[in-house]
């Protein structure tokens, strides 16, 4: 396969699944925007804003994944920061694709981020790979990034997009906002609680981007969320009972999600039912398909 390039490899993602390649013996590089200080993994220079990059890192490269994009839940959606969020998807991938059109390279395969967010809010109906896509911000963002993803396909390289869902780690991300009022008895629902969340185990969602790597029947979009989606009150519950502490208080109102993060409630105060159907018809096993054994494996303590 050759050397992996990975872009945003220093998030919690693409930690993760350089440990992965690295214990296959896949050797891994990556690229920065501040490579003297990438500690252990060769990293080589890229400027998205000035669309510049080094194209050593094409030397030995087999294949690329591309995970690099601000944070969405980071900051408050201001008009600049949404800005931000979008062009560092676009823009990103754009470069990649300058990258490989401009010089000689060896890349047989790209797989990139994507995220459910394609699908936008509903009121439970199933959303699959062949479901078209919303029309909120999330959405829009998500549908210009993957087009721009798209465009690599035109250089004769396989590109699988993972759509990915609500990341369950106890390192931090939702599951850690979501408990932390709850070990503090003050956990309540969002809005209804009728939401769906289309979530995913850390250790699933790794593998998926492996499996599509190593897989090449694979290409295309496939949803990264577990089989079994819940709403968000059976999810507050089954945490809640997890780290066996009460709900003693009524549903956070819509108006205070509002008051407290802005624009940014609506994708709490919204969800997505989405199905998995697609890659596990392609082969992959689910480690953690059920929520308990999920928030059993990252919340209990050893």
């Amino acid at each position: 396969m050759g050397r992996v390039l990975i872009t945003g490899g220093t998030g919690l993602l693409g930690g993760r699944i350089t440990q992965l390649l690295q214990d296959q013996g896949t050797g891994v590089a990556y690229l920065s925007r501040r490579p003297d200080y990438v500690a252990r993994i060769p990293a080589y220079e890229w400027d998205v804003n000035a669309q510049k990059i080094d194209a050593d890192c094409l030397k030995d490269t087999g294949a690329i994944i591309h995970l690099a994009g601000a944070g969405v839940a980071d900051r408050r959606w201001s008009a600049e920061r949404k800005e931000e969020i979008l062009q560092s998807r676009t823009r990103s991938t754009a470069l990649l694709y300058k990258l490989l059109k401009e010089n000689p390279h060896s890349v047989h395969t790209v797989v990139c981020a994507s995220a459910i967010g394609y699908y936008g809010y509903d009121n439970g109906e199933w959303k699959d790979e062949n479901s078209a896509p919303a029309s909120d911000f999330l959405a829009d963002v998500t549908k210009a990034w993957e087009d721009a993803e798209d465009r690599l396909a035109e250089l004769g390289v396989r590109v699988v997009k993972i759509r990915i869902g609500i990341v369950l780690t106890r390192e931090g991300g939702a599951l850690k906002e979501l408990a932390k009022p709850i070990q503090w008895w003050a956990g309540a629902p969002l809005g209804s609680g009728d939401q769906y969340m289309s979530w995913i185990h850390i250790d699933d969602v790794t593998r998926i981007f492996l499996y599509a790597l190593e897989n090449d029947s694979l290409s295309g979009a496939y949803n990264a969320a577990a089989p079994n989606p819940v709403t968000n009150a059976v999810f507050t519950k089954a945490v809640a009972k997890t780290l066996n502490k009460p709900l003693l208080l009524p549903n956070v109102p819509p108006f205070a999600m509002r008051m407290l993060v802005g624009e940014m409630a609506e994708m709490l105060l919204g969800g997505s039912r989405v199905s998995s159907e697609k890659i596990r018809d392609a082969g992959f096993v689910f480690n953690f398909p059920h929520l308990e054994e999920a928030l059993e494996d990252l919340l209990r303590q050893n």
